[in-house]
């Protein structure tokens, strides 16, 4: 990390778990458990249908509440779509964008990732906009090439100031839920890259001061070595985010 540039984030992504009435017991326990120093940010991304839990258990703490996706639709006959209007108005302050779960379940394209970042920023709120490669994709040379087009598709049409106001979410989707992790040297390595590319796209300021995470399997073994490289400045983590001792753990971590 390279706080003197740019903010340190640690955003947890419940994916699909956690029940309304498990959230309280959870947050107090993080709450106990966090370290006195705030060395970064904090944010829990948590399914819709959790969030008003999520946002009264949190409610006056450094705990920022997130969204896992929203719509690229302001309001209408959108069924079963939620609205940037509708998250903010509860106080969201994180948006993850194009996890690689949402382009490969959901077939969400790079260019309705743009759009919901648009929407997002639109609103006040940050994006963090995942970009991240295949196996295959690896295994061929690709990944420079086609994390390069991600980032550059997904922040087309923004200014530096828009650009500088996004999260950019590294997370290798061979690495995501599977156990395996990226080196800190292969995560550095395109960490670095992501912010090469928007130095190439806008200007070296505003990739200077850009925050960008890792996010393939972080967990509280491996947190402070990852975190440890330059252009990683946090991470947006998966299972570890789901037990309140290892996610304090990683937090902490910032620190070192």
């Amino acid at each position: 990390m390279n706080k003197k540039y740019r903010k340190a984030l640690i955003a947890g992504n419940w994916k699909m778990n956690m029940l309304p009435s498990e959230v309280k017991p959870f947050v107090d326990a993080l709450k106990l458990e966090l370290p006195k120093q705030k060395s970064c940010d904090v944010a829990i991304c948590a399914p819709f249908v959790v969030m008003p839990a999520l946002m009264k258990a949190t409610g006056g703490s450094r705990i920022g509440l997130g969204a896992q996706d929203v719509s690229a639709h302001d309001k209408g006959a959108y069924t079963g779509e939620v609205s940037v209007s509708q998250l903010k108005d509860i106080g969201t302050k994180y948006v993850i964008i194009g996890h690689s779960e949402r382009r490969q379940y959901h077939g969400e394209s790079d260019e309705l990732v743009n759009a919901k970042a648009l929407k997002v920023l639109e609103a006040g709120m940050t994006p963090i906009i995942c970009v991240g490669e295949s196996l295959d994709q690896r295994e061929r040379g690709l990944t420079l090439a086609h994390i390069e087009y991600q980032v550059k598709a997904a922040l087309y049409g923004m200014s530096e100031e828009m650009i500088r106001r996004c999260v950019i979410a590294y997370e290798p989707i061979w690495a995501i839920g599977t156990g395996k992790t990226a080196t800190a040297e292969q995560a550095e390595e395109i960490c670095g890259h992501v912010r090469a590319v928007i130095r190439k796209i806008s200007t070296a300021r505003t990739a200077r001061s850009t925050t960008i995470l890792y996010g393939g399997s972080m967990n509280a073994g491996n947190a402070a070595e990852l975190l440890s490289k330059d252009d990683i400045d946090g991470g947006l983590i998966g299972g570890a985010s789901l037990k309140s001792a290892d996610f304090a753990k990683i937090i902490a971590a910032t620190a070192q």
